[in-house]
């Protein structure tokens, strides 16, 4: 994701540690690039014309002139504008008390509303809550089946409107937020109609619903890959009816990131939610300074950390930590750990949360297709116990059985085992293996 706004600000940066000294004519082709950068991944130009200002005024500033390394000064100071035009700081969803909470999700057709119903009602799930959904389209009664087909995936209570009720929306939407009531649902999420553009109709529609269940959220789904388009979409639906938060989806096919570095600034709202996958376990709360970071390539070590303590198996870990500090790594503890990184959601994904530098450097390069996962784990089932212990003795004709035995080109087990050693190396690198001696112990 933002590939491409991250490899060209990272190119920044490069050109200005490389400077040694800023000067007020190095920092003027920095900025030059900056704006670049910016303008090509489709950030709203507005917001580029205010950050560019920013970084210049504070870049140029007496302090970091003087100081021992100023390029790492510039670097704080664009990852701090940043981390301001994205939103500052994460925003947690508001919950009403007494409940229910109503979350009213609104946004354009194909913006992935409906399925962003589900993974949201399946977040508040994992906090213990028990949500009910509604679709509430008055022109698209295929929007209620949708729903209904998700609900029923995920095991979530779901609404349905009979026919009458559509008849009176009104009425339904009081008797939808009665029976939330009654039956101790909360929150109540709502899916609301979509056009293909915004229009007066939709707007009067959206209008009614706010005004009967007095949400406590008005979200906003905005689809990233549309840039720009899905900026004005924000715009305009929070001056017709007025939003209180963002949820961007798609974000993980966004190599541009011009709608996430605009969003916020634009519409003064926060972004709390990111979909970064098809799946409804694919939902993520932003991080402002987190996602700043990993656009300039300093990794975002926390998300991490917290995706392995949801997911890792603690004993399991703990054995492979203590294999690390022996450096006793083998194949079969190479296959184990592609499993569980591949729980912890895609390895592209993983690998891009690592920073691009320092003992990292060769492990953040390396290009992991998450679909050659499976043949992984079959190359390796097909060879011997001590082939998976002591893989350098993996000769020309071994490597032509194992290609055999899991139905694999040679060409494959030999990138598997050049990934291997790779990551061998770098783990009997001295700053790794200071890292891995402080782990704390399994819990």
């Amino acid at each position: 994701m933002l590939d491409q706004l991250s490899n060209r600000l990272q190119k920044v940066m490069k050109f200005l540690r490389g400077e040694g000294k800023i000067t007020e004519s190095n920092m003027s082709e920095a900025l030059k690039m900056l704006r670049m950068a910016l303008l090509e991944a489709d950030v709203n130009y507005k917001v580029v014309k205010d950050f560019e200002a920013k970084i210049k005024e504070k870049a140029l500033d007496q302090k970091v002139l003087d100081s021992l390394n100023p390029a790492q000064h510039v670097t704080k100071i664009v990852r701090d504008e940043l981390t301001y035009i994205l939103g500052h700081d994460a925003k947690k969803l508001e919950f009403a008390s007494p409940s229910p909470s109503v979350f009213m999700l609104v946004g354009l057709q194909g913006s992935g509303k409906t399925t962003t119903c589900g993974k949201l009602a399946n977040w508040v799930r994992d906090l213990q809550k028990n949500p009910l959904v509604v679709s509430i389209d008055l022109k698209r009664p295929a929007a209620q089946e949708q729903l209904k087909m998700i609900s029923t995936q995920l095991s979530i209570p779901f609404y349905e409107l009979s026919k009458k009720q559509m008849a009176s929306p009104k009425k339904a939407l009081e008797d939808v937020l009665k029976n939330a009531k009654n039956q101790n649902h909360d929150p109540l999420i709502v899916d609301t109609a979509g056009r293909l553009h915004v229009d007066e109709e939709l707007m009067e529609e959206l209008r009614m619903v706010k005004e009967i269940l007095k949400p406590t959220e008005v979200i906003f789904v905005g689809d990233s890959m549309t840039g720009q388009d899905a900026v004005k979409s924000a715009q305009l639906f929070e001056e017709k009816i007025g939003l209180t938060s963002i949820i961007l989806t798609k974000l993980d096919g966004d190599s541009r990131g011009g709608a996430a570095l605009s969003m916020a600034s634009v519409t003064g709202k926060p972004i709390k939610f990111v979909g970064v996958g098809e799946k409804f376990d694919k939902l993520e709360v932003f991080h402002p300074d987190r996602m700043a970071s990993r656009i300039l390539g300093m990794g975002d070590m926390l998300t991490l950390i917290e995706k392995a303590e949801k997911q890792a198996d603690l004993k399991e870990a703990e054995e492979f930590a203590q294999k690390l500090r022996k450096q006793e790594f083998s194949l079969e503890d190479f296959k184990k750990q592609l499993v569980q990184l591949k729980k912890m959601g895609s390895l592209s994904q993983f690998l891009h949360m690592l920073p691009s530098g320092g003992m990292f450097k060769n492990v953040s390069n390396l290009s992991i297709d998450d679909k050659k996962i499976v043949y992984f784990e079959a190359i390796i089932n097909s060879m011997t116990k001590n082939e998976r212990d002591n893989p350098k003795i993996i000769s020309g004709s071994r490597r032509a059985r194992i290609a055999r035995g899991s139905g694999r080109p040679a060409s494959e087990v030999n990138q598997l085992l050049k990934q291997f050693f790779e990551m061998k190396k770098m783990m009997k690198k001295s700053q790794f293996q200071k890292l891995i001696s402080n782990l704390p112990p399994s819990r």
